[in-house]
Parts: C-alpha cells; sequence; structure tokens
C-alpha cells in the first residue's frame, strides 16, 4: 500500500479520541475541567480526596456526561501516591478492589455505571514495568466487573496483562509529560518530565493521535498507540491544555468521546 493511503487510513482510524483528566483530588479546578473532557479519573481517598470529594466529583461527571472511573493509588497522602512503595500481589489485589468498590458504591447511589479504572502515580508506573503487578491489577479489576476497562500507558505491562484476561483496555498516552526511548514516561524528577508549553503539549497530542508516533526527551521519534489521553488535573496548565488541546483536535475533526 502506497504510503500515502497507509496515512490516510491512519487518519482514518484515529477520528475519535478519549479525553481523560485526573479528577477529586481536592482541586479547585475540577469544575472547568469536566466540561472539556470526556472520561474522568476520580480519586479514591487514598492518595488524596474524601467521600464527601467522590460524590462531588461523581456528580460534576454526570452533570457533563463525563465517564467516570477509579483512580486507586497508594494509601500515601503525604507523598499524593507518587512515592513508590514495596507491596506484596495479595497486598496490591486489595489495595485495587477495596478502592474500586469505595467509588461503586457511591455511583450506584447517584444511579450511574462505572467505566473504566486507571490506577494512580507510583503504582501507575510500576504496574506499567512490572507484569506480575499488571496481571494482578487486571484481576482485581475482572473480579469486580469484567465490563469495567483498565486505562494504562501504551504499550506497557498494564496493556498486555489485561489483554491476556480477556479484559478490555484502553491504551494511554499523556499531553503533558514527556516520553523516554522505550515507550515510558520521563521520571518527574528528571529535567523536562513535565510539559510546561501550550504549543509544545497541543503538538504532541496531534502527533500520538494523527501519526501514531512521540517524540522522546532526547529528540527520538517511536512509535505509540493513543486510544485515551491524559491531561493531570494537577498541573499548573491543566485547564489551558484542556481548552486548547480539546478545541485543536475539534478543529482537526477528531471527535472527542470516551472508549
Amino acid at each position: 500500500m502506497p504510503v500515502t493511503s497507509v496515512y490516510k487510513s491512519i487518519l482514518k482510524m484515529n477520528r475519535i479520541i478519549d479525553l481523560n483528566c485526573d479528577m477529586g483530588e481536592g482541586l479547585q479546578n475540577d469544575a472547568l475541567l469536566m466540561p472539556l473532557i470526556s472520561s474522568a479519573n476520580i480519586s479514591c481517598g487514598y492518595h488524596a480526596g474524601d467521600t464527601e470529594t467522590m460524590m462531588r466529583t461523581v456528580e460534576l461527571a454526570m452533570h457533563n456526561n463525563v465517564a467516570i472511573g477509579a483512580h486507586p493509588g497508594f494509601k500515601d497522602k503525604i507523598n499524593f501516591g507518587r512515592t513508590a512503595i514495596p507491596v506484596t500481589l495479595p497486598y496490591l489485589f486489595d489495595l485495587i478492589t477495596d478502592q474500586i468498590f469505595l467509588l461503586k458504591k457511591i455511583t450506584e447511589t447517584f444511579g450511574a455505571k462505572l467505566h473504566h479504572i486507571k490506577p494512580h502515580g507510583a503504582l501507575y508506573n510500576m504496574a506499567a514495568r512490572d507484569s506480575r503487578m499488571a496481571r494482578t491489577i487486571a484481576a482485581a479489576v475482572k473480579s469486580v466487573d469484567s465490563k469495567l476497562i483498565l486505562y494504562g500507558l501504551s504499550g506497557s505491562h498494564l496493556i498486555t496483562e489485561a489483554a491476556a484476561v480477556n479484559l478490555r483496555n484502553a491504551s494511554e498516552t499523556f499531553a503533558d509529560r514527556s516520553y523516554q526511548l522505550d515507550g515510558s514516561l520521563t521520571p518527574r524528577s528528571l529535567p523536562g518530565a513535565l510539559i510546561e508549553n501550550t504549543d509544545q503539549s497541543i503538538s504532541q497530542v496531534l502527533q500520538m493521535v494523527l501519526q501514531r508516533t512521540v517524540q522522546t526527551n532526547l529528540g527520538d521519534t517511536i512509535p505509540i498507540i493513543a486510544e485515551t489521553i491524559c491531561i493531570h488535573g494537577d498541573g499548573e496548565m491543566a485547564v489551558v491544555f484542556a481548552e486548547q488541546i480539546s478545541k485543536k483536535l475539534i478543529e482537526n475533526k477528531i471527535t472527542i468521546q470516551t472508549i
């Protein structure tokens, strides 16, 4: 098939993209972000938030017709769930299921449905690298509801292990983080890990969606699958990024829609 035909096929396949955001983490911008996204990852009270915040965020998502997802993390509010904590696999299984059930109970109270699960912070990155952790998370999600979708780092163990147990999954990419050569996110401890320039963020999103590639922090271009794109709700530029990215996606005739 000629290169031009391949490129047109890629464009056609990527006319719909999910735009997700981490919510319910005690910040003041949830109401501004919610109308701009299609999926919300709601903190379950372990790394941030509490029951009242979860209830308020679920209501906000329902009001904006946004898909509701659980965002389980380590029980570590001091470090916002972004510090790696060694855990046993049985503990990890319970850590995930306990948090899913917390949010599931709230969604059912409001007559809403839980749509997806996305691990948070250090837990997310550890499971992306560790197949046993990823397998345990996938099993935990499936044990609660086999119809849930696991959001995981594109190309990582979270995706392959979910597929291995026939759990629906969504390859996630990031609008506000830079990438390394192996497709992992640049650690926050390193320079350039966070994208803080709007034009750079938009350029990265369009490249990931339209070309299925991303430029690494060292300038290399690597392949990537983008089914859902994350904007961190706690980022200083979160609202601006969400506004401008959604605008550019629409301008490029790309529909923002949940998985």
